[in-house]
């Protein structure tokens, strides 16, 4: 997730373990301790496009690596607080802390590799927007409301708000999982595959995309009280001879593109005006298929050079109104 909602997070774990006079200190540790995995997105290169996907959200977010990285956290943050408290309660903060981010991350739909090294499996739990207002904001209040009264009560009332917002994400996660495969049907179609994902900031507006035969669906199901959905884009699932005729079996490229489709967990879409290998998962619009990134494949290129990295999360006016109007409902009209 983003990482004021990571920090805000960490710090109310961490203030459990708190007292009254050390509680602003812990609340600081436990929010760098919750930032900490993230310190991965330093691991990229120039020449190799595919190289941070591989490594965000990997060994640093891992459930095994927690005890390894709260220790690291201990060492840099322990210097700056040793005349006020020791280093186990430096250690229980920074646990508590680093403990709550990759199980965070693994709500959402980028995937994290909670596994590792036992397994390449990307977590994806879904239950979660990337960035959520709604979550963040009333956590981080009590968070600070906790550290200014010194009052331990409001960290366990910020925890409790975190853990029903999720477990409402769940609810909400089954109710639109329902709608998509009724969707499905009434279009005659069997859902070989299906993910869904809450759209950027909330949980009533969800991104839909099934796939049928050797075709993508992509939907917008919006769930309140009921379920409605508006009707969106398909796109042909990514296939060498459609769509790379020419590509060298052993080159780079296609090497690359491998790695991506792990990444993408296999949702590989293809942009043919700008040959453009992309992740059907992520789009600016729930109902559209215009992806946010992928790799510019050029089959001219020697055997051994890489894909290109390509990227656009710009948003104009009526792809705002568009979002805007599917999440009051206003243009979704279709119901189950």
């Amino acid at each position: 997730m983003d990482p004021v909602s990571q920090g805000t997070v960490g710090a109310a774990f961490a203030q459990v373990a708190s007292s009254k006079s050390n509680i602003v200190k812990i609340s600081v540790i436990g929010f760098l301790a919750g930032l900490a995995p993230d310190l991965d997105i330093v691991i990229r290169s120039t020449t190799d496009p595919v190289l941070f996907l591989e490594y965000h959200r990997q060994f640093t977010h891992s459930l095994i690596f927690i005890p390894f990285g709260a220790l690291l956290v201990s060492f840099f943050l322990f210097p700056f607080v040793r005349a006020s408290m020791s280093f186990k309660t430096v250690y229980v903060a920074s646990l508590l802390g680093y403990a709550t981010h990759g199980l965070l991350d693994a709500c959402t739909s980028y995937g994290t590799l909670l596994f590792w090294p036992f397994s390449n499996e990307r977590v994806t739990w879904n239950n979660i927007s990337i960035v959520d207002p709604l979550f963040t904001i009333p956590s981080l209040i009590l968070v600070g409301v906790a550290m200014k009264t010194r009052n331990r009560i409001f960290s366990f009332f910020a925890i409790g708000w975190i853990i029903s917002y999720l477990i409402l994400g769940f609810v909400q996660y089954e109710r639109v999982s329902s709608a998509a495969t009724e969707l499905a049907r009434s279009r005659g179609h069997n859902a070989e595959r299906l993910t869904l994902k809450p759209s950027f900031g909330n949980l009533i507006l969800w991104k839909s995309i099934y796939q049928h035969e050797n075709t993508f669906y992509v939907d917008a199901i919006r769930t309140v009280h009921s379920s409605t959905w508006c009707s969106g884009e398909t796109t042909q699932v990514f296939d060498y001879p459609s769509h790379l005729p020419t590509l060298e079996e052993g080159s780079q490229q296609k090497r690359d593109i491998e790695r991506f489709r792990w990444f993408s967990q296999d949702y590989l879409g293809f942009d043919e005006v700008n040959n453009l290998v992309t992740d059907v998962r992520y789009s600016l619009l729930p109902n559209q298929i215009r992806p946010m990134w992928g790799l510019i494949i050029d089959e001219q290129l020697e055997p051994d050079a890489h894909a290109t990295w390509w990227a656009s999360r710009a948003l104009d006016q009526a792809q705002l109104d568009s979002f805007k109007n599917m999440l009051s409902g206003k243009s979704c009209t279709s119901s189950f």
